[in-house]
C-alpha cells in the first residue's frame, strides 16, 4: 500500500511533476509504486491553500472529498461549545475533519472501508500531532463496528455521485439513513455533511441546516440533529466567522425594487439557501432593497457604500444601460475600461459570445463588472 513511500520520495515527485517530467521519466526516477507517489504529489500541488500544511497524505479522490481546513476548524470549534468528549467519523476519508474534531475531544474514532484512505488519515493525524484517534478499517455499518463505538456524536461526510440527477440521501455513500439506523440506539447526536442543493424536506429528522460560504462561494451544508441544533436554519460566512440564524419572530422588512440605486450588494449564497434574507436585512441599514435573486447570484441595492462581513461584495454603480453587448462595449471604451467581468446567468457558450463583444478593443486600467438585471445592464466597480 504505502510501503516504501517516504516523505522524501513524495517531495522529489512534487519537484519532478512541476518540472514537467513525463510518465517514462517519472517511472525511471521514482521506481516502485511510482504511480501512487506521483498521484500523492499531484494532490499536494492541487491542494493549494486548502490546508495549512504542504506535507499531507492523500490521493486525488481524497483531496476532492476532503474538508477545507478552515471549515474543519470552524466545525470543531462549534462542537466544542456543546462540551462533547467523544466523536466517531464513520466515513473519515483522509481524515481532515476527523483530526480537527479530535483536537477538541478526549476520544475519537475514524472508520473507513478503504485501507489506503485510512492509512492517509493515520499519517495526517501524525502530521497534526493528534494521537487520540482509534482507526478502524471496516464497513462502518457492520454490527461488529457499531458495537465497538461508544461516541457521543456520530459524524459522516458521505461520498456524492457527481452525475446523480437529483441529490437525495439514499444516493450518498454511506447513506445517512443507514448510518442513523445503525447508530441511533447508541446516540441521538448526529452531524451529516450533505450536498447544499438537497431539498430540506428530504431530511427526515429535526435539527439545524447550516449552510457554509467559504471565500465567497457556497461550500457545503452541515446538518445537526436536534441535540446539537442552535436554530432551524443558519448561514456561516468563512473565513470571516460570522453567522446568521433563523428567527421567525422577526417582522418581514424585505422590499424589492427593479431600479438599481447608487450601490449594489452581492449577498452570499449561504444566506439565500438558508432563507435568511429577512434576517440579513435586519442587520443592514434601512433603505436597502432586494434587486435580484437567482440560483448563483443574489443582489440588493441601496444608497450607502456598505462594507459588512454579511455581504459578499459591494459595488458602485457606474451606469445602467439596455443590455446590448455593443452598447455596453461603446460605454466601456469611452469611459476607459480595459477589462469587463460578466455577472450574468447564461450558458457557457453564450457567456463567451457576449464577453467577446463586450471586451472588444477595450484599453485602460479600469475593470468593470457587468450585471444583467431584467433587460438592463448594470455596470459597476467594486469598492
Amino acid at each position: 500500500m504505502l510501503d516504501g513511500i517516504t516523505e522524501e520520495k513524495v517531495r522529489e515527485a512534487v519537484e519532478l511533476v512541476r518540472r514537467g517530467y513525463d510518465r517514462k521519466k517519472l517511472r525511471a526516477r521514482l521506481g516502485r509504486n511510482w504511480e501512487l507517489i506521483v498521484e500523492i504529489a499531484k494532490a499536494r500541488i492541487r491542494a493549494g491553500d486548502k490546508f495549512s500544511r504542504d506535507d499531507l497524505w492523500m490521493d486525488l479522490e481524497g483531496l476532492r472529498y476532503a474538508t477545507h481546513e478552515t471549515v474543519a476548524r470552524y466545525r470543531a470549534e462549534r462542537l466544542r461549545e456543546f462540551g462533547i468528549k467523544s466523536i466517531a467519523d464513520v466515513s473519515c476519508g483522509i481524515g481532515i475533519q476527523l483530526i480537527f474534531y479530535a483536537m477538541k475531544v478526549e476520544k475519537a474514532w475514524g472508520i473507513d472501508v478503504d485501507p489506503l484512505k485510512l492509512e492517509f488519515a493515520r499519517r495526517n493525524a501524525e502530521r497534526y500531532g493528534v494521537s487520540n484517534i482509534e482507526f478502524i478499517n471496516a464497513d462502518s455499518l457492520s454490527p461488529d463496528v457499531v458495537e465497538r463505538i461508544s461516541a457521543e456524536v456520530v459524524f459522516s461526510d458521505p461520498a456524492r455521485p457527481p452525475d446523480a440527477p437529483e441529490r437525495n440521501l439514499m444516493e450518498l455513500l454511506p447513506s445517512p439513513l443507514k448510518v442513523y439506523e445503525a447508530y441511533s440506539k447508541k446516540t441521538d447526536a448526529f452531524i451529516f455533511d450533505l450536498p447544499p442543493q438537497i431539498r430540506r424536506e428530504k431530511i427526515p429528522w429535526r435539527g439545524e441546516f447550516e449552510y457554509i460560504d467559504l471565500f465567497g462561494a457556497l461550500n457545503r451544508l452541515t446538518f445537526y440533529t436536534e441535540p446539537l441544533a442552535r436554530a432551524e436554519r443558519s448561514a456561516v460566512i468563512l473565513p470571516a466567522g460570522v453567522s446568521l440564524e433563523s428567527d421567525d419572530s422577526l417582522e418581514n422588512i424585505v422590499e424589492w425594487t427593479e431600479e438599481p440605486m447608487e450601490f449594489i450588494y452581492e449577498i452570499p449564497q449561504s444566506i439565500a439557501y438558508a432563507d435568511l434574507i429577512n434576517e440579513l436585512f435586519h442587520r443592514l441599514p434601512a433603505g436597502v432593497r432586494m434587486l435580484q435573486k437567482e440560483k448563483r447570484r443574489i443582489l440588493a441595492t441601496g444608497m450607502e457604500p456598505l462594507k459588512s462581513p454579511y455581504l459578499k461584495r459591494t459595488y458602485h454603480v457606474v451606469a445602467v444601460l439596455p443590455f446590448h453587448p455593443i452598447r455596453i462595449n461603446d460605454f466601456l471604451r469611452k469611459e476607459g475600461f480595459g477589462r469587463a467581468t460578466l455577472r450574468i446567468s447564461v450558458s457557457h457558450e453564450e457567456y463567451w459570445k457576449v464577453r467577446r463583444k463586450v471586451e472588444q478593443n477595450l484599453r485602460g486600467d479600469r475593470r468593470a463588472f457587468v450585471f444583467k438585471v431584467g433587460e438592463k445592464a448594470v455596470i459597476a466597480e467594486p469598492l
